[in-house]
């Protein structure tokens, strides 16, 4: 059986071997990255395909502003395990992240990505024209969704994180566990 949920935080291990095997190590370095970095994904917004308890999906939306005051999200990454693809998933998950994000109220939602995949989606260049990211990215390949008409109007400068910050552990905490043996796996020999 397939399904479609929200993540949860044991699905953290599947997603990120799923994002391993279909990106490899160079998705840290692409540049809607840096406004990932740190930061918390909208909530309600990080979802996993998962059949017969196995991830087989996934995608996350994060916060940003698309220029000054201009509220938007960020999709991506979105990725369907390779045995799995050509099944219509992607084309699913996305309706759904989509959907989800317009029954939240959000107006518009930003990715880059193939062009020609993601038109069916409503995603076009028209309205990110006067937008730039923080780093390199192809200009044919930046696009936007308006969730609602006119959201991205005259929007204009530079796209920058605006979700939640991920909360740190506290290294002290962490480092008083590990002297008092408290940390399972902790070798004091090391």
């Amino acid at each position: 059986m397939i399904t479609i949920r929200e993540e949860i935080i044991r699905d953290v291990e599947a997603r990120e071997a799923l994002l391993d095997a279909c990106f490899g190590a160079a998705r840290f370095q692409k540049t809607c990255e840096r406004l990932r970095e740190g930061r918390m994904p909208a909530d309600g917004l990080s979802l996993v395909v998962e059949r017969d308890g196995t991830v087989i999906g996934t995608v996350r939306l994060w916060h940003i502003s698309a220029g000054p005051n201009r509220p938007a999200l960020m999709l991506g990454p979105i990725a369907i395990d390779p045995a799995c693809q050509s099944l219509g998933l992607g084309g699913k998950l996305m309706r759904e992240a989509l959907a989800r994000a317009a029954g939240q109220g959000h107006k518009a939602v930003l990715l880059v990505g193939d062009a020609p995949y993601y038109e069916r989606f409503g995603f076009s260049a028209e309205k990110t024209g006067s937008l730039w990211l923080p780093g390199p990215y192809e200009r044919g390949r930046f696009l936007a969704r308006e969730l609602e008409a006119g959201s991205l109007d005259g929007a204009h400068g530079l796209v920058s994180a605006t979700g939640r910050f991920e909360q740190k552990p506290d290294l002290a905490a962490l480092v008083a566990a590990a002297a008092q043996g408290a940390i399972a796996g902790y070798n004091r020999a090391a």
